[in-house]
This record gives structure tokens, sequence and C-alpha cells, in this order.
């Protein structure tokens, strides 16, 4: 079984997700680790090197429970690029005065967004524009000459990023734990659940120089932290700044054609794929992602617009996450927990990105409805971006396989002339995408993968059938976690 999972980077959500957590946990993969509890987890890397993360998969524990995993060369091979003098962890992250588990209750609680966090943080501090942390602002030690691996990592829980070195250029050379060609920009996009590796040399005048990140909000109407994050490099033998370090250079913070640029420009290292980027597609699956609203019933409070309750869809569809984890039920053949079925292509055709758009189109279904795909097949997955309620950039990320990002686009999708576009060269293998605003993304991959899990806020379930042999799912550990 594989998992979609929307990372929700500007605030709305499932009402699905909300109404099965007020009647108990949302069991949707595995039910949480209890306190005092323990449970292991083996985690098997095939082709990946680079950079990924691990967190918390229950609510919105994963805002504080976190961190990096850095995958090496095998033993007797290299990086494809010269070895760096050392590496540093960048962990971009989010900070609330309240803790996150009352901002998480209240926005379920109301049915409207979560409240705007208070800080944006590198390595868990806000930076010298921030007086809380100046004294502990993250530092990071450089020697004039050298070359630095930034291992990035975006553990916001709503913000996408640009990341930016003041004075300096930045060298992406992965992404996902995917190597990618070098690509050398001076700033960098980074969407929530994804990691970037970067090459920071360092041969600039021996100074101190801002590292800084700033969020990225497409959607009109709806707030965000605004706020801009800093750590320093300090060159090694610089005693004191000759003045205060400048800010670097970012993109407006609504600015989609830069964003979309840089992805765009993202190309895969084709002689380190696990695989070929599929050329015959067997399934094909178009899916709509939108912002929609519910009525409020007279018992709610519902802060959405015009006293409504948000909710988000793929294909008009508010996932309603079971009692039962999924996965259980699919090995266990559970009856009723879910229902096969899920739309392959937009039951609604509409002008999915027209600046207005009927109010009666914003009312989702509900339903537990999954996608068994064929174990083997190649598919290709279409996410188009609607304006309902707003547009908006939406991170779609697929739990156990890697895709292959192989097009973007703003505007609807024509079946007919943007496939002619797509990359099927060297497009990056990835887990996470981001799709425009009022735009399109297109993936492929092959269904290699029965044995993994899925849950999202605007989600749907891919059920990826046994194949032969040993490809088959496996079974529950024996300390899994008891609900």
């Amino acid at each position: 079984m594989t998992a979609l999972r929307w990372e929700a980077p500007q605030k709305a959500w499932s009402e699905a997700t909300k109404e099965s957590w007020s009647d108990g946990p949302e069991y949707i993969t595995q039910c949480p680790i209890q306190p005092g509890g323990k449970f292991r987890q083996k985690l098997i890397f095939s082709c990946e090197e680079g950079t990924l993360w691990w967190h918390a998969h229950s609510d919105w524990a994963r805002a504080t429970v976190h961190g990096p995993i850095f995958i090496y060369p095998k033993k007797g091979e290299s990086y494809p690029f010269p070895k760096p003098h050392a590496e540093v962890p960048i962990i971009l992250g989010e900070w609330w005065k309240s803790q996150v588990k009352d901002v998480y209750e209240e926005f379920l609680r109301t049915g409207g967004t979560p409240n705007t966090s208070d800080a944006i943080t590198i390595n868990g501090q806000p930076g010298d524009l921030f007086p809380c942390s100046k004294s502990e602002t993250f530092k990071s030690n450089v020697h004039h000459g050298k070359t630095y691996f930034l291992r990035i990592v975006n553990a916001a829980m709503n913000v996408i990023f640009f990341f930016s070195v003041s004075k300096h250029n930045l060298t992406v050379v992965g992404a996902d734990a995917g190597y990618t060609k070098p690509l050398i920009r001076d700033y960098i996009v980074i969407s929530p659940g994804q990691t970037v590796d970067v090459l920071l040399h360092a041969n600039q005048k021996p100074n101190h120089y801002y590292m800084a990140a700033r969020a990225y909000s497409s959607a009109s109407g709806l707030p965000f932290n605004n706020a801009t994050t800093t750590a320093r490099i300090h060159y090694k033998r610089v005693h004191a700044p000759t003045k205060s370090p400048p800010l670097p250079y970012f993109p407006d913070y609504n600015d989609t054609k830069a964003v979309l640029d840089y992805y765009v420009s993202l190309k895969g290292l084709t002689e380190t794929y696990s695989h070929e980027v599929p050329k015959h597609i067997t399934t094909h699956i178009l899916t709509t992602l939108s912002i929609n609203t519910l009525p409020c019933r007279k018992d709610q409070t519902c802060a959405g617009p015009n006293g409504t309750r948000l909710a988000a869809t793929m294909n008009n569809i508010s996932f309603n996450a079971p009692s039962i984890d999924i996965l259980e039920a699919y090995y266990y053949h559970i009856n009723g927990v879910f229902d096969r079925g899920f739309p392959r292509f937009p039951p609604l055709k509409f002008d999915y990105t027209a600046e207005y758009l009927p109010l009666d189109l914003q009312i989702p279904k509900k339903g537990t409805k999954v996608a068994v795909i064929k174990y083997g097949s190649t598919v290709e997955m279409v996410f188009q971006g609607t304006n309902l309620v707003t547009g908006l950039d939406h991170p779609m990320h697929l739990h156990g396989f890697s895709i292959f990002a192989v097009g973007y686009g703003l505007g609807n999708f024509d079946k007919e002339k943007d496939p002619i576009s797509y990359n099927l060269y060297d497009p990056p293998l990835i887990n996470t995408i981001l799709v425009p605003k009022n735009g399109w993304a297109a993936i492929r991959f092959h269904a290699l993968n029965p044995d993994r899990h899925l849950s999202w806020g605007m989600e749907t379930v891919l059920i990826v059938a046994n194949g032969k042999g040993d490809a088959v799912i496996l079974p529950p550990p024996p300390d899994m976690p008891p609900c």
C-alpha cells in the first residue's frame, strides 16, 4: 500500500479529518505509540542516497518530533560530486507561543484555519531578528575555499520556504534522497516534507553572512508568517564582522513563476536512477485538488468563509478517516473500513482555474475511497489545482515510492497538448511534488511496492496489490502499537 499526503501549506484541512478526530484519534496507518510505550521501525533503503527525515505521524506532533536521516554512498563508492569538507544539517521549522496541541485542537474546533506560527526557525532558533534568540542564533563556521554540504529539511507544518545565503550561490545536487544534476541558484524553494541537498562554496570575502528563509504564500487573503528567520555563516579567522550582515535576495513572497521556474529547472542525474522513467503507461489518474467548504450545523462553531467549515478534497471527495487503520484492514481483509473506486478522473468537470466559480461546487462529498493498482503497473498521476474557495499551491507526498516529476504547468491540464512537454529524459526522482497555484503537476512511477502506509488531510489511498514471490505486503510487526 502506498499513500499520498497533502502537506497543507496554506492552512486548509479536510473536514473529514476534523470529524474523525473529534470522535477519537485518527488511525489511517498505525495507532499512536502510547505514553511510556515503544515501537521499533525497520527502514530498508534501496536506491536512496542523500537526505531524508523522520517525523511523528500523529496529529501535529511532527511539528516538534522530527529529525534528519543522512544516507551515505555504499562502501567503496563516492558522491557524484567532489567530497565536501563538512556537512551541516539545516532544519527549517515553525514555532508557536502556544502548545502545538492547543493550536491543532483550536482549528479543529472552529472549522477555520490554524493560527499563524509566531516564528520561523533554523535549527530551532528564529535568529538575530528576534530578540528572544539573538544570543543563540545558529552559526556555522567555514574556511575560505572549502565546500560545505547543507542537508536541508523543511519540517514546517504549513510553510513553503525560499532559502538563501547572502552573497553566495547555492548548488543543488539532490532532493528527497535522489541526486540531481548540479543546479546553481541564488535561492532554492523547499516545500513541507521536502529535503534538498545543497553545496555551499565558501568563496566570498571572509566575513559574516546571513543564511535565511522566508515564506512563499500564493493564496489571496490567507494570513501567513512573513517573518525572516536567520542563521550566520562565519568565516574562520574573522574576529568581528565589518558591518551588520546584509539579508540575502528573495523573490516576492507570492512569486509563483519564480517557484515554478525553480522546480522546472531541477533535473535528475540519470546514471543514478534505480529504474527508467516509465514511457508506456498502464494506469492513468487525473485528480483535482480543491479547498472546499461544508455547511455549518447548529451544534458547530464555523470560522470558515461565510460561516462554513473548511474542507479539502481530491476529485471532490473529502477523505473520511476510519477508526481502523487501512493497512491493517487490507492485510486482514476486514470489510467495511474502506471502499474501492476512487475516481480515476474528476467527477465534476468545470473550468478549474477560472476566477469566479459557482458556490455549489464548493460542497464536497465524503468517503473513504481507495484506488487499487495492479502490482507492476506503470502509473501516471496528474494533479490539477482548482480555484475553489481560493487557489493555492499544494505539496503532494507519496509514501513508499520515489516518483518522477515529469511535468508542470499553469492553468488547466490539456491531455492532448501538455504531455508533449513532459520531461521523460531526466526528471528529478523525488517523493514530494509541488502543484502550483491554479496549475498542474504530473508524476510517473512504477507500482512495485505493496507494503507501505498512507495518510493525509487532502487524501486518498493507493493500494498496490500483491505481486508474485516475495512482492507481497509484510505482516504487522509483533510490537505494533495497540489502538
